[in-house]
């Protein structure tokens, strides 16, 4: 995917980070502890803020008109600078879309060395965002930078929706069916290239999913919006924490099939070698803590599904009796997934259930 020149690459960029992407997350536990002590938000306006840990904050500013804002940076997940300028700003850009939101304008958010080797990379970078912005139909209009010798990228994603439109992930209902609409696995192929145990060819499809914008996945939400009762975005705590904290919000449980996860080619290969994310590793624990796993699930799977995903897809929960025609409608529009990987249930001691069927 690459629009730079290799001449100007004097340095890989993930041998300049501890880690790369979503997977550089502060774990949920640490900001819980960071934030226990902060006073609650009391503004009637504030429609959504930090408490329901949904993707994006949402303001009301008209009598059917709100604004949704979020931002997002991490250190380099790949070694080509223009690549990761597209992962990180489609990364940005998947809050708003979970939100069913329509983005407005961005904002660069940049941490860079000053080396003079170093800034034709980030001219890169901010070419691969710019030509994603114009993808999702805006523009940067600005953003601030400071010198770092770990290279850290992302933007301030801003967009705006209809209050009869905006969906969170607080209404999951029993019976509606999961729905997921990209492949997991980033975080471990991500590892696999830092670790140099596969190159970027053998990274392509996933490079293409996490520089593939939400942007299909949210229309189709906005065109069955009656069928669609929660959303969320799977990123840095992977699918099992996201869907963690759309059941939390909810009042609700899950059963999730592992067989019908759909994975990145060659993802559980670099498991059954040990090549997992640190912020994998913590996920997986906090997992394990609200989830039952029958047997027969293995722990390639318990890894998958706990995965710290970079701009991964979208998580929808839709009523079964429209499910035919949403997948239809997915496929239609273009997502790498549809795929039906579980069901919502009435609370229970565990948050998730996950079973195989395979």
């Amino acid at each position: 995917m690459s629009s730079g020149s290799e001449s100007q690459k004097p340095f890989k960029l993930t041998s300049l980070s501890h880690g790369g992407g979503c997977a550089c997350k502060l774990s949920a536990k640490e900001l819980a502890s960071v934030l226990k002590d902060l006073p609650m938000v009391d503004d009637p306006r504030s429609l959504i803020d930090a408490s329901t840990k949904d993707d994006a904050a949402v303001y009301q500013v008209g009598d059917d008109r709100a604004i949704v804002a979020t931002l997002d940076f991490f250190t380099p997940i790949v070694d080509d600078a223009y690549t990761f300028g597209t992962i990180a700003t489609a990364n940005a850009l998947s809050d708003v879309y979970a939100m069913a939101a329509t983005p407005l304008f961005a904002l660069s958010i940049v941490a860079w060395p000053r080396d003079p080797d170093m800034l034709p990379l980030l001219n890169q970078a901010m070419r691969g965002a710019t030509d994603v912005t114009k993808q999702a139909g805006i523009f940067v209009l600005g953003g601030h930078s400071i010198d770092d010798a770990e290279p850290k990228f992302g933007m301030v994603a801003i967009g705006e929706v209809k209050l009869s439109e905006l969906i969170s992930n607080a209404n999951a209902k029993v019976g509606d069916l999961l729905v997921l609409t990209k492949p997991l696995g980033t975080g471990i192929m991500t590892t696999g290239l830092k670790r140099g145990l596969i190159n970027e060819q053998q990274l392509e499809p996933a490079i293409q999913s996490m520089a593939k914008l939400n942007a299909d996945a949210s229309k189709v939400i906005q065109i069955h919006r009656d069928a669609v009762h929660a959303v969320t975005d799977v990123t840095g705590f992977g699918l099992l924490g996201h869907l963690g904290n759309m059941l939390e919000a909810s009042g609700q449980s899950a059963t999730l099939d592992a067989s019908k996860l759909p994975v990145i080619p060659g993802a559980k290969d670099l498991v059954l070698s040990d090549v997992v994310p640190g912020g994998t590793r913590r996920n997986h624990e906090a997992a394990c803590l609200v989830t039952n796993w029958s047997d027969g699930v293995s722990m390639e799977d318990q890894i998958l599904m706990s995965d710290a995903q970079t701009s991964g897809g979208l998580l929808i929960a839709v009523d079964p009796e429209d499910m035919s025609a949403f997948s239809k409608s997915l496929a239609k529009a273009g997502t790498l997934a549809q795929a039906v990987i579980g069901q919502i249930t009435p609370r229970a001691d565990k948050l998730v259930n996950v079973v195989t069927n395979s």
